[in-house]
């Protein structure tokens, strides 16, 4: 049978230290985030600022992405603010 911790640094009797798998889970959580907050902003600002793809950007094209990206990161911030202070009053509750 595989042994499935170990990838997990764990202590001198066997089991695995619960708060450095939580730690990494955190870090990939984080990591899956990013990239997706980068994939969707790609997605939307490309198809709302490149009409004619080329192998170069107009000017206009630039400040398009620029600004979208800059709105988009704004957004996703104010959401993120929101929900993790959200998520913060709930733990309170409990």
């Amino acid at each position: 049978m595989d042994n499935f911790g170990s990838d997990f640094p764990s202590g001198s009797s066997g089991k695995m230290d619960t708060g450095t798998i939580m730690e990494q889970v955190k870090v990939q959580i984080a990591v899956a985030n990013a990239q997706e907050l980068l994939q969707r902003m790609t997605d939307k600002c490309f198809k709302k600022c490149i009409g004619k793809p080329g192998s170069t950007l107009d000017n206009s094209e630039q400040k398009c992405i620029a600004m979208c990206m800059d709105r988009y990161m704004d957004a996703w911030n104010t959401v993120s603010r929101t929900y993790n202070s959200r998520l913060q009053r709930e733990r309170a509750r409990i």
